[in-house]
C-alpha cells in the first residue's frame, strides 16, 4: 500500500477497524475518535472492549461482513486478519486502502512530542508498564499502549492529554518498523519468532532498523549493555545512545548499593555518576532490576525527575500474567506467568528459587510447534531448574504440527519431568502434588493459566 495513512486519519474522515476489540485495536479506535475521526469496527465476538467502544458511540458489528466496509475511507486490520477475510476482500475489490494496525499507531505517534517505544525479545510488557507508572507519577498524562493488562489502568491502554505516548513495540512481522519512536528502548535481542525471521542475524537487522528510526536530533536509543546481542546490533550506531547496565561501570545508568530481601531488590539508580533515584521494587528477580533501569533511563532522557521514578516504581506490583498471584491450594501458593522463551523461563525459575519455598512446581505449556522445535534444547535445559516440571500439550496458536514436535518429546529430555497433556490433566496432577510450602507456577503464552485458576476456584 503506497498511500500515506496520514491522509485518511483526519477529522471528518471515516475509518473502519477489522478486529476492533483487540488489545491494541480498541485503544487505537479511542485515540482516532478523540482526534475527530469517524470510527466504525467489527469483531468476531462480544467483549468488554466492544461494550466500552459502543459506550463511546463507536458502532461495532459482530461478524465480518463485506457491507461493513462500504463508505469507509480506509480499513485498518490486525496482523491476524488476512486478505481472504470478507471485509478485507471487499475493501481491496472496492479500491479502499487497507493499512496495518502498526502503521496507524506509527502515524499517531508523529503527533506526540515524545514517543517512547519499548522493544526487546522479552520484558516489553513489564518495562512499558513501569514507564507508565513513572510518567503517571510525574503528572505527564501519557497515552499508553501495552500488550497486557496493567492494574493501575484496569486495561492495556490509556488515552491521555499529555505530549507523550508510551507503546510496547513488537518485532514480530517487523511491525515496530512502522512506529515513529523518539526514544527507542531495546531490552534484549534473542532468537524468537523464527516462523517469521530467518535467524538471529535477521532479528538483529530488524532491531537495528528500529533503532535507526529515532530522529538524529533529540532522539535516544536506550540500550541494555548487558545483552551481547544488543551491543552487536548497535555496533557503530551514530545517533544518541544511552546505555544502562548492571555490570558495566562505564554505562550511563547503573544500579548501586543493591540489597535483597525476600527476593526483592532495593538499590540506587545512578546516572552519569550521580544518584538519580532510590528504589525498592515490589517485583523480584535480576531481570526486573534491569527492566527498572530501562524504565528509569527512558524517564531520565525525557526529563522526568527522580522522585517520580521512585514513586512510580514503588507502586508497580506487576502486569497481568507476569508472576501474577492466583491464590492458594492445599497451602501452596499458585502464580501464573507468561514466560514462553527459555531466557524468560530462566529468569522466572531462578527468581522463584530465591523466594524461600520448599519446592517449585512448574506446569509449562509450550507455545507453537515452530518455537518449541527452534528452542528445544533451551527449554530442556532451563526446565530442569524446577523441582517438578509438568508439561501440557503444545499450544498451537496459528500453527499445525508439520514438525513432529510434542510435549512428550520435550519431557523425555528433562530429568523427572512429567507429561500431562490436557489442561484438566495438568490441574489434576497439580492437585495431587500440592502441599504446604510449595510454589505452583503455571507458565506459557497460551491458556495454561486456566489450569492454575481451576485449582484455586471451587466448582
Amino acid at each position: 500500500m503506497n498511500d500515506n495513512i496520514e491522509n485518511y486519519i483526519q477529522p471528518g474522515k471515516r475509518v473502519h477497524l477489522v478486529g476492533i476489540g483487540g488489545v491494541s485495536m480498541a485503544p487505537l479506535a479511542e485515540v482516532l475518535k478523540g482526534k475527530g475521526v469517524t470510527v466504525t469496527g467489527s469483531d468476531m465476538s462480544e467483549s468488554a472492549a466492544v461494550a466500552h467502544l459502543r459506550s463511546l458511540d463507536i458502532p461495532v458489528v459482530i461478524g465480518h461482513l463485506p457491507e461493513s466496509v462500504a463508505g469507509a475511507g480506509c480499513v485498518i486490520r490486525t496482523a491476524a486478519v488476512h486478505n481472504d477475510n470478507p471485509e478485507i476482500a471487499a475493501a481491496l475489490a472496492g479500491g479502499i486502502p487497507v493499512f496495518e494496525r502498526a502503521q496507524a499507531w506509527g502515524a499517531l505517534m508523529r503527533h506526540y512530542k515524545n514517543a517512547l517505544c519499548v522493544a526487546g525479545t522479552h520484558g516489553k510488557t513489564t518495562t512499558t508498564s513501569m514507564c507508565t507508572h513513572i510518567f503517571l507519577a510525574a503528572g505527564r498524562d501519557p497515552s499508553v499502549m501495552i500488550g497486557g493488562t496493567l492494574p493501575i489502568l484496569g486495561a492495556g491502554h490509556r488515552v491521555g492529554q499529555g505530549d507523550t505516548i508510551i507503546a510496547e513495540s513488537c518485532e514480530y512481522c517487523n511491525s515496530f518498523l512502522s512506529f515513529a519512536p523518539t526514544v527507542a528502548v531495546i531490552l534484549n535481542v534473542e532468537a524468537d519468532h523464527l516462523d517469521f525471521f530467518q535467524d538471529l542475524e535477521d532479528i538483529e537487522r530488524s532491531f537495528r532498523q528500529f533503532a535507526e528510526l529515532i530522529p538524529a536530533s533529540g532522539g535516544y536509543v536506550v540500550a541494555n549493555w548487558d545483552n551481547a546481542n544488543v551491543r552487536k546490533t548497535l555496533a557503530g550506531f551514530q545517533k544518541s545512545l544511552f546505555r544502562f547496565s548492571l555490570t558495566d561501570h562505564d554505562a550511563h545508568c547503573r544500579a548501586e548499593n543493591i540489597t535483597w530481601e525476600n527476593g526483592l531488590p532495593t538499590f540506587n539508580i545512578v546516572v552519569h555518576g550521580e544518584k538519580y533515584a532510590h528504589v525498592s521494587l515490589r517485583v523480584g528477580g535480576e531481570h526486573n532490576l534491569s527492566n527498572a533501569l530501562a524504565a528509569a533511563s527512558a524517564a531520565y532522557v525525557l526529563g522526568v525527575p527522580g522522585e517520580a521514578v521512585e514513586k512510580g516504581l514503588d507502586a508497580f506490583t506487576g502486569a497481568g500474567r507476569r508472576f501474577e498471584r492466583k491464590g492458594t491450594y492445599h497451602g501452596a501458593d499458585v502464580y501464573d506467568d507468561y514466560a514462553h522463551h527459555p531466557d524468560e523461563l530462566r529468569a522466572l525459575l531462578t527468581t522463584a528459587k530465591t523466594l524461600g519455598y520448599e519446592r517449585v512446581l512448574c506446569a509449562f505449556q509450550p507455545h507453537t510447534y515452530s518455537r518449541t522445535a527452534a528452542l528445544f534444547d533451551g527449554f530442556a535445559a532451563v526446565l530442569k531448574l524446577a523441582d517438578i516440571t509438568i508439561l501440557a500439550d503444545i499450544y498451537a496458536a496459528r500453527e499445525t504440527d508439520t514438525l513432529g514436535m510434542s510435549s512428550q518429546k520435550l519431557a523425555q529430555h528433562i530429568p523427572g519431568a512429567e507429561y500431562a497433556g490436557s489442561l484438566e490433566a495438568v490441574t489434576a496432577r497439580l492437585a495431587e502434588l500440592a502441599r504446604p510450602g510449595d510454589l505452583i507456577l503455571t507458565v506459557g503464552a497460551g491458556d495454561i493459566n486456566l489450569a492454575g485458576e481451576a485449582l484455586v476456584t471451587p466448582g
